[in-house]
């Protein structure tokens, strides 16, 4: 009989969903107790469905069968669910597990904003989960932790090593986002092969309120979102998997070059204090190259191996007209997506939260 926590992956049959599942087998503390998905993939096995083509599932996984969503069942059955529903669902499924004792890590944006819900990104904001024992449905053992949106967790963690050590005033940010960010199967190939969709819905303002949340505080009941302001523009690009962002800072202070390489290399947060399983050992690797990164070398970032795809890739570090300006590399769907949610849950596993 295994001791370890019971866990529902929720849009088994997605691109995140299955990245849940990735980062879920053989984990030393969580356990699949089913695959859920809508009423028509019932009864399908899990290979029947499979998007994931970058990783090899172990046969007993394959050979799983998805099951239709079922909070009553789940929420007797599981002390966890993983959600990678699209937003238009989540925000109905994932209340109702929540109030039915369940606590749920979900990859949507449902309830980001919501008052008292988290985003976090545990190298960033642990502090934050103070959030959840306002939650109506926490005395019942149920409660909701988001990620961030997957532009938004590329660049926190490099931010907040900057906004730590030298003061942020302003963020000019630029993404290039992967195809794989819409879900699958994307973008159709007319509109994105040869081509640049310099428009995603909602991204850019997303990006403006949630890196604000995430570097604020929560004290009395409310959060504080940080002072200073983000610009961003966002776009969609022919690469399968991989956002790579544009930088340019104001900092409060006037850091050397080397001093801010050396500031974002050595950042460690709670994670990598704690040793979580999927945490990077080092959140934040700089590159030196004049061309990296690049997703086709920097995509999958980070070890030991369960980490891999967990660390965001800086370089280019440079200075011009008072501004400091670098690139991004991650992993939108494992430390973007999926394994956002994983680490948050490591997190709250090791802290008595489950």
């Amino acid at each position: 009989m295994s001791d370890k926590v019971k866990v529902a992956v929720l849009g088994a049959t997605g691109m995140i969903g299955q990245r849940f599942v990735q980062m879920l087998e053989d984990h030393p503390y969580f356990e699949i107790e089913g695959l859920y998905a809508s009423e028509r993939s019932e009864g399908k096995r899990f290979a029947d469905a499979l998007k994931v083509r970058d990783y090899v599932y172990k046969q007993e996984t394959l050979d799983m069968r998805i099951k239709k969503m079922d909070t009553k069942h789940i929420s007797e059955a599981c002390r966890v669910a993983f959600s990678g529903i699209p937003s238009d669902l989540a925000a109905e499924t994932e209340t109702d597990l929540a109030q039915k004792g369940v606590a749920v890590y979900t990859n949507a944006g449902s309830h980001r904003m919501d008052a008292h819900v988290p985003i976090i990104v545990p190298e960033v904001n642990t502090d934050q989960f103070e959030s959840i024992k306002d939650q109506e449905t926490y005395s019942n053992g149920g409660y909701i932790v988001t990620n961030a949106n997957c532009s938004s967790t590329g660049i926190v963690v490099p931010l907040k090593a900057l906004m730590d050590a030298y003061g942020l005033n302003q963020v000019f940010v630029s993404t290039y986002q992967a195809i794989s960010g819409a879900g699958y199967p994307g973008v159709p190939s007319l509109d994105i092969v040869s081509n640049v969709l310099p428009f995603i819905s909602h991204e850019e303002e997303k990006m403006e309120s949630e890196l604000a949340k995430m570097l604020g505080t929560y004290s009395m009941g409310s959060f504080n979102f940080a002072d200073f302001k983000v610009m961003a523009n966002c776009a969609r690009v022919p690469v399968i998997d991989g956002h790579t962002e544009s930088l340019v800072l104001d900092l409060k202070d006037t850091p050397s070059l080397q001093e801010v390489a050396d500031t974002l290399a050595s950042f460690r947060g709670e994670p990598q204090k704690l040793g979580l399983p999927s945490a990077p050992e080092a959140p934040i690797i700089v590159r030196t190259e004049e061309n990296r990164p690049q997703p086709v070398f920097d995509v999958y970032a980070g070890t030991p191996v369960r980490a891999r795809g967990m660390a965001s890739t800086v370089g280019r570090i440079r200075q011009s007209n008072g501004y400091y300006k670098m690139w991004v590399v991650s992993h939108n769907t494992l430390r973007g997506g999926a394994g956002g949610s994983i680490l948050n849950a490591e997190y709250a596993y090791r802290k008595g939260l489950l």
